[in-house]
C-alpha cells in the first residue's frame, strides 16, 4: 500500500491576510457604530435604538473574537496540530452564534417591558440620521466581507457577515419604528419592532450554527462540491477505480481522501509517481485542498472499504 499527500501553502498566506483584514474592518466599523448609537439611544429613548446599540456592542465583541480566531486559524500546522488550526474559526463562529442569541433574548425582554409599561421616544431625526449612517457603513463592510468569503471560504468571516447583514435590516427597522412612533403616533410600534428584530437575530443565529456544526462534526462537503470533485477525478483513467471517498473542512482548508484500485503488476514507485502527478493537477483545480490517496491492488476489498462504499452510495 502506498499513501501520498501534498499540501499547498502558497495561497494559505493570502487567505489568512484577507480574513484578518476583514476581521479588523469589522472591529473598526463596530467601534464607530457603537459611539454613534450610544449617543442616539441616550437622546431618543427608543427601545429599538437601544436594541440596535446592544447588538452593535455584541458585534464588537464578536468581531474581536473573530479577529482572534482567524489569527489562530492562520497558523500553519505544527507538531501538536498536524492538520492545522482551522477549527479555531468554527469555534469562534460558535461563540458568535451564542452572542447573537443572547443579544436577541435581551432585546426581546426589553421590548416586552416597554409594551407592558409604555414609554415615549423623542428626537426621531437624530435616531434616523444615525441609522442611515449605520446602514451605509454596514453595507460597505458586508460588501467587503462577501468578497473575502468568496476568496477564502472563511466560516468565521461568513458568520460575521451574516449578522452584519441582519444589522442593515435592524437599522432600517429602527427608522420605521421611530417614524411610526413619533410621526404617526402609533404607540407600541417601537417595542413591537424590537420583538421582530429579536426574532430575526435568533433566525440568523440558527442558520449560522448549522454551518459551524457542519465543520466541527466533520460533515461531508456539500453534494455539488463532491460531485464536482468526482467529475474532475473521472477525467483521469488511473482513477477509474476510485472508491471510499471522504471529505471534510477545517476553517478555510479542505481535506479529501479516497482509495483507488490500481493494476497489481504496477510497482510501488510507478503507482506513487502516477498518483503524485494526478494529485498535483487536482490541487490546481481545487486549491486549498489536501488530498490523500490510498492505493489498493485491483479486486482488493476489505470490510471497512465495503462499508464505506455502501455509505457513499446511500448518500
Amino acid at each position: 500500500m502506498s499513501e501520498t499527500h501534498h499540501h499547498h501553502q502558497g495561497t494559505h498566506a493570502e487567505r489568512s491576510t484577507l480574513s484578518t483584514r476583514a476581521a479588523m474592518a469589522s472591529v473598526a466599523s463596530a467601534l464607530v457604530l457603537l459611539g454613534l448609537k450610544g449617543w442616539a439611544a441616550a437622546a431618543t429613548g427608543s427601545v429599538a435604538m437601544l436594541g440596535s446599540l446592544a447588538d452593535t456592542a455584541l458585534d464588537l465583541l464578536a468581531s474581536l473574537v473573530t479577529l482572534f480566531g482567524v489569527r489562530i486559524a492562520a497558523q500553519p500546522a505544527d507538531h501538536d496540530h498536524r492538520f492545522g488550526h482551522g477549527k479555531a474559526e468554527a469555534l469562534v463562529a460558535m461563540v458568535q452564534v451564542v452572542i447573537i442569541s443572547a443579544s436577541a433574548v435581551a432585546i426581546a425582554v426589553r421590548s416586552i417591558q416597554r409594551l407592558a409599561h409604555g414609554a415615549e421616544t423623542s428626537h426621531a431625526e437624530l435616531g434616523i440620521g444615525v441609522s442611515l449612517v449605520a446602514i451605509l457603513l454596514t453595507f460597505a463592510l458586508t460588501s467587503y466581507q462577501k468578497h473575502v468569503v468568496r476568496r477564502t471560504g472563511s466560516v468565521a468571516i461568513s458568520t460575521d457577515h451574516l449578522h452584519y447583514q441582519s444589522d442593515m435590516l435592524l437599522n432600517g427597522a429602527v427608522i420605521v419604528a421611530l417614524v411610526l412612533d413619533q410621526y404617526l403616533h402609533l404607540q407600541g410600534s417601537d417595542a413591537l419592532f424590537g420583538l421582530v428584530l429579536a426574532a430575526w437575530l435568533l433566525w440568523g443565529a440558527w442558520k449560522g450554527s448549522r454551518q459551524v456544526l457542519a465543520q466541527l462534526m466533520d460533515q461531508e462537503w456539500p453534494s455539488e462540491d463532491r460531485a464536482s470533485f468526482l467529475a474532475e477525478a473521472a477525467t483521469y483513467p488511473e482513477l477509474a477505480g476510485l472508491h471510499d471517498l471522504r471529505t471534510r473542512s477545517s476553517g478555510t482548508h479542505r481535506f479529501v481522501q479516497f482509495h483507488v484500485w490500481v493494476p497489481g503488476e504496477w510497482t510501488v514507485r510507478e503507482a506513487h509517481d502516477r498518483m503524485d502527478m494526478i494529485e498535483e493537477k487536482l490541487q490546481q483545480r481545487f486549491p486549498n485542498t489536501e488530498i490523500l490517496i490510498h492505493l489498493d491492488p485491483e479486486g482488493h476489498t476489505d470490510r471497512e472499504t465495503m462499508l464505506s462504499s455502501e455509505l457513499t452510495e446511500s448518500r
